[in-house]
């Protein structure tokens, strides 16, 4: 053990990696102990200086800047606005995290530059607020209260006006298998392969689609290359996130063979080019059939969607959490050995 210890802190290096993967686990840690501020409070000041409300704010503010009768100057305006938004939050964090790390006395530049990158790399994921939401959920499902049920709405950005219990279920499950990949698993590996600066960088990223990424009259122009540029970073993390949720399943002693079927079915079916894949991997694992009124089905309907179902879509969602933070440590490890020390 002492041997590993001593391997660790032996050269700039080693002490990079080990900094590195330190702030991967404890900003995980933070997040299961504080969770995030509830959008259901949007003025308390703690949600209000969230970057993700701030990256939001900011670009509903400037985006009038970026109008233009002309389509095609619009679509590049939109290209600008994009890096405007990204490069406004990704420098401030590299520069910051450079001066510390470059200009404060040996040992405790890593200690400083750790704080900071733990609070920023938290602050790109959300786990702990989303499992009490979604228990809430599971209960009031289980009860068959929908009004319950709507009070976590958020989830999904779903008119839930005219959901029942089972229908919010799905609303909830859908929502848990696409926050997997924006909230969870793609900061991580932005972490993993470029800094807190790429988990920043990807926050902005996800933010933007979420803002403007929209085929409306008002945002189709302005806003297709944040929703392409989103679409591009979680490309190759959506689909391997299908595959570890099929693992998890396996794992869980669920119906991982029925995953694996009704992934490859039905991805398509939703309007996302990427969120098909996790969502129908849950619906199959879950034996269940998830819907979003006049726009999709996932799955069958071999059993009912109960608040167990939204459980057993946590467990999925846990244990492919533990796998992907697994994966984002090698990946961590193999960049830093090859590329860069911090």
């Amino acid at each position: 053990m002492f041997d590993i210890i001593a391997w660790l802190t032996q050269s700039t290096l080693h002490l990079g990696i080990t900094t590195a993967v330190a702030v991967l686990v404890f900003a995980i840690v933070l997040d299961l102990i504080l969770g995030d501020p509830s959008p259901n409070y949007p003025d308390k000041l703690a949600f209000k200086l969230h970057p993700t409300v701030l990256m939001g704010n900011f670009t509903k503010k400037i985006e009038p800047y970026f109008k233009n009768p002309d389509p095609k100057m619009e679509k590049f305006l939109g290209v600008l606005l994009g890096l405007t938004v990204i490069v406004a939050f990704a420098a401030p964090t590299f520069f910051g995290l450079w001066a510390v790390y470059t200009f404060l006395p040996s040992y405790l530049n890593i200690l400083f530059y750790a704080v900071i990158g733990i609070i920023l790399l938290k602050m790109t994921i959300c786990i702990k607020l989303e499992t009490d939401w979604a228990k809430a959920t599971a209960t009031a499902i289980n009860q068959d209260d929908a009004a319950e049920t709507k009070k976590y709405a958020h989830f999904s950005r779903r008119d839930s006006k005219n959901l029942n219990a089972t229908q919010m279920g799905s609303a909830v499950i859908e929502s848990m298998s696409e926050n997997l990949i924006d909230f969870k698993l793609s900061p991580m590996m932005s972490f993993a392969l470029f800094g807190v600066t790429g988990a920043i960088a990807f926050r902005a990223i996800n933010t933007l689609d979420g803002m403007v990424g929209f085929k409306t009259k008002e945002h189709i122009n302005t806003g297709w290359f944040s929703a392409n540029l989103d679409n591009f970073v979680n490309y190759i993390p959506t689909r391997l996130t299908a595959l570890l949720m099929i693992v998890a399943a396996a794992i869980l002693r669920m119906d991982a063979k029925n995953a694996w079927r009704v992934a490859r079915r039905d991805h398509k079916k939703t309007p996302s080019r990427n969120h098909g894949w996790p969502m129908a991997a849950v619906a199959g694992a879950l034996r269940i059939q998830l819907e979003k009124p006049g726009q999709y089905i996932l799955g069958d309907p071999q059993e009912p969607l109960t608040g167990d179902k939204v459980l057993g879509a946590l467990k999925i969602r846990d244990v492919t959490i533990v796998l992907w933070g697994l994966f984002c440590v090698l990946v961590l490890v193999l960049v830093r050995l090859w590329f860069f020390p911090m």
